[in-house]
């Protein structure tokens, strides 16, 4: 790795994240333009994803398998079935690789899931939003400034294909950030007697539609 070369005037570094796609499944860009020449650093963004998104694990090691992906999921059971109120915040490290002919410009993609969330009176929507992600350095044999980075708690590797901890680094001086905002659609709760009366006559239905055809074809002894 090369030195990374900070100054004490700590330039700016931008993080920006989008949701592409629609509906409930997405895909999650992080971008990151550093003030200055990266090097042979590691980048990634360490997120906390709110209770009404999360990564589906099964499919994040099917991408990494693939090399499309590289991320680290702090969460030792992600129940993938569970609506927003009762799931919780995951946390997730994402490495970001190196924009094309740039040294300073980083990107990485990661697909993400909404969950269901409860009926709401009046509205036809959740909004959730999603916190600016934290940038974290890994530089080997480097020398960062003091007065712009500091040692970051993160007991992981600078790299997925690494299992050797290594140290992180964050910026002291809060970077310029861009959030994004999803809005999920909830049933409204005013139908709520509607949708269970029609549960309950299509279940009646299709019980009994099940029932006349095993009398009628069934044998019995």
């Amino acid at each position: 790795c090369v030195t990374l070369d900070v100054q004490a005037a700590c330039r700016v570094t931008t993080v920006t994240q989008e949701l592409l796609k629609e509906g409930f499944h997405r895909d999650l860009l992080v971008e990151v333009e550093l003030g200055e020449d990266a090097g042979g650093c590691a980048v990634a963004a360490q997120m906390r994803l709110p209770a009404g998104i999360y990564v589906d694990p099964y499919e994040l090691a099917t991408l990494q398998q693939h090399n499309l992906t590289k991320a680290v999921l702090f969460a030792a059971a992600i129940d993938l079935e569970a609506p927003e109120y009762a799931a919780g915040a995951p946390v997730l490290l994402l490495f970001l690789e190196r924009a094309a002919r740039s040294r300073r410009r980083f990107r990485a993609a990661l697909p993400v899931h909404a969950r269901y969330h409860r009926p709401a009176r009046g509205t036809g929507g959740a909004l959730l939003v999603l916190e600016s992600p934290e940038l974290l350095l890994c530089c080997c044999h480097s020398h960062l400034s003091a007065e712009c980075w500091e040692p970051a708690e993160v007991d992981t590797p600078c790299s997925s294909d690494s299992t050797t901890p290594c140290q992180w680094y964050r910026t002291k001086h809060r970077p310029a950030h861009e959030g994004s905002m999803l809005r999920v659609p909830v049933g409204l709760r005013e139908h709520s007697s509607l949708v269970c009366a029609l549960t309950l006559l299509t279940t009646g239905l299709c019980s009994g539609l099940i029932l006349a055809a095993a009398c009628k074809y069934g044998h019995f002894s």
